[in-house]
């Protein structure tokens, strides 16, 4: 159950990030630290309605998260959300490690010795 639940969050942080507009929103808020809503909105040609709906996306699956000031909206990253995908790709790193280990396993033996 455990497992599902975590594939089911890679999913959605997955999702989230597959659009460039909220990968840059991650990467610069990875950056500069907690930032202001329009702050963010100042570096892309749209809206300021369009960027709080990819914030929203984002805030959907647990990247990033808004905290108020006073009248300020701060919106930081949640880089422990971003551990799960961490893990994946360790998970997928030591799969090829361990076939690339196999195929030179198989590649030495079939080389005839000089």
């Amino acid at each position: 159950m455990v497992e599902r639940i975590m594939e089911e969050q890679l999913s959605d942080i997955l999702k989230a990030a597959s659009d460039p507009t909220r990968r840059r929103i991650l990467t610069l808020l990875a950056q500069n630290g907690p930032t202001r809503v329009t702050d963010l909105h100042a570096h892309f040609e749209m809206s300021l309605n369009s960027v709080s709906k990819h914030i929203k996306v984002l805030e959907g699956a647990g990247l990033v998260r808004r905290r108020t000031e006073w009248r300020d909206h701060l919106i930081e990253v949640e880089m422990e959300r971003l551990r799960l995908v961490d893990e994946w790709f360790a998970q997928l790193r030591s799969i090829w490690a361990l076939r690339l280990e196999a195929l030179d396993d198989i590649v030495t033996k079939e080389l005839p010795d000089d």
